[in-house]
């Protein structure tokens, strides 16, 4: 027996524990219920029909759902430990005509782009619940005396460590330009080419603005201090504080909403609609300590002589076209702003449906890199490019999704694996499927790399605005 048919036993063996064995068949000269034939065999070899009566179990039911789904048969025992350790092969069978042995690989792709889909979904109402849940706690703490009395008394701790470290931080700044102001009149008096008028007419100004300056930080930092103390005692007096830290993030988004209504916003390129939306965020809302973290709040006007709302009135800082901004029609980004501000869950749900179609971009985009390449090599053509592409966008999804929904200490540590398995997977790849070199191998990963990184960050980035289109 040759080493070759060891290999192709363990193959098998190894495949028979995910592939059901085949019952005998005992129904040799009955009609084909589709035909009529006479069966010698599961299959008609008329018309092809499964001999099978096709009475299941409801536990056979799902298994033949998940396996008809995800494919699960004896090829994925072959292709997924390719696919995570020995890439360059599984690469290489592709290319070379060797597919009957392995999953198809777009099959792969999808599956795999399915399951991240669900577990970056999975994520994010996960994190969206921790959040809540912490609320909520903190919420019960401050709805009783002792625990606000508790929490105003860890704030006054916090203020007065943080004052310290500001007035550390001043008197070290003070002094290090002292000393910079010294060591600069010293060597420049050394100099005998130097004004020394104007060298001590420098090092006195200095000398002067030093204290200046300290004494503004002093000041600065006294004054936040000031602040958070008394950020501290109004929680301590505020019977409301459980019900404020619930309503502060309905709060906040209500307010920034309706600032971008009240603002005029003269352009949507791609460079402003960041910084417009950072800058009006600002404007809408302040920085409360409530409930043991800093919260964004709505910042609260008086309302206007003329009856017009904080909101309104601050709105028009930006200008008196701002007001009549609701008269015309809303700009689609914009719009796509305020209702995303206002409804988070439902902007979320639009990006999922839409990002695994924009996601299947990725493959001519990878696939093309990988061309541009490999262009001096005339024997691949770009469905090889493609196929490559696959696996490797199969991998990247397959593995972040696994890390999605790992329990939280072990989620870094998966991605931190990830940021070195990752180029190294598309290095075997490349080196064992396009026979590279190692420099060469090396050179055309750290391209196809930054590539692929550049073109996901793009596909998200055109995600985010057109879903913001779309609500």
């Amino acid at each position: 027996m040759t080493a070759a048919d060891l290999e192709t036993g363990a193959v098998d063996s190894a495949a028979s524990f995910i592939r059901p064995k085949k019952k005998p068949f005992t129904h040799t000269g009955e009609p084909c219920k589709n035909c009529g034939t006479p069966l010698e065999g599961w299959y008609c070899h008329a018309c092809g029909q499964n001999a099978d009566t096709h009475h299941r179990s409801i536990l056979h039911l799902i298994w033949e759902a998940i396996e008809g789904m995800f494919h699960l048969d004896g090829r994925l025992a072959n292709t997924l430990p390719l696919l995570f350790f020995k890439p360059g092969v599984l690469a290489k069978d592709y290319m070379e005509g060797r597919i009957a042995r392995h999953v198809p690989p777009f099959r792969t792709f999808l599956v795999a782009l399915l399951l991240f889909i669900f577990a970056a979904e999975h994520a994010i109402h996960s994190i969206q619940h921790h959040a809540e849940e912490e609320v909520h706690k903190r919420a019960e703490a401050l709805a009783t005396p002792q625990g606000r009395a508790a929490e105003a008394g860890r704030m006054r701790a916090e203020a007065v460590k943080d004052r310290d470290a500001r007035l550390k931080e001043a008197t070290e700044d003070r002094d290090a330009v002292l000393a910079e102001a010294t060591k600069d009149r010293d060597e420049a008096l050394k100099d005998p080419d130097q004004d020394r008028a104007k060298v001590l007419k420098d090092y006195q100004d200095a000398v002067a603005k030093a204290p200046v300056d300290y004494q503004a930080e002093v000041a600065e930092a006294q004054e936040r201090y000031a602040k958070d103390v008394a950020d501290a005692e109004r929680l301590r007096t505020n019977p409301l504080a459980a019900q404020e830290v619930l309503e502060a993030d309905k709060k906040m988004r209500k307010a920034t909403a309706d600032q971008i209504r009240a603002a005029k916003v003269t352009s949507f390129d791609s460079d402003d609609v960041e910084a417009q939306a950072d800058r009006i965020a600002e404007d809408a809302t302040e920085t409360a300590t409530i409930g043991g973290v800093h919260i964004k709040t709505p910042k609260f006007t008086a309302p206007a002589a003329d009856g017009q709302t904080g909101a309104q009135a601050h709105g028009d800082e930006h200008g008196a076209a701002g007001a009549e901004a609701g008269h015309g029609k809303e700009h689609w980004l914009k719009a796509g702003l305020i209702k995303a501000l206002e409804n988070p869950e439902y902007y979320l749900l639009v990006m999922f449906g839409w990002g695994h179609r924009l996601a299947v971009l990725l493959l001519p985009m990878l696939g093309l890199s990988l061309a541009l390449v490999y262009l001096n090599k005339r024997q691949y053509f770009i469905y090889d490019h493609l196929l490559t592409a696959t696996n490797l966008l199969s991998f990247a999804f397959l593995t972040n999704a696994l890390g999605l929904v790992l329990p939280d200490p072990a989620r870094g540590w998966w991605f931190f694996l990830l940021m070195f398995w990752t180029p190294i997977n598309l290095f075997q790849t490349l080196r064992g499927g396009y026979g590279s070199s190692i420099p060469g191998a090396i050179i055309k990963t750290l391209i196809v790399w930054w590539s692929t990184v550049f073109s996901f960050v793009l596909l998200l980035g055109v995600l985010m605005v057109f879903a913001l289109a779309q609500i």
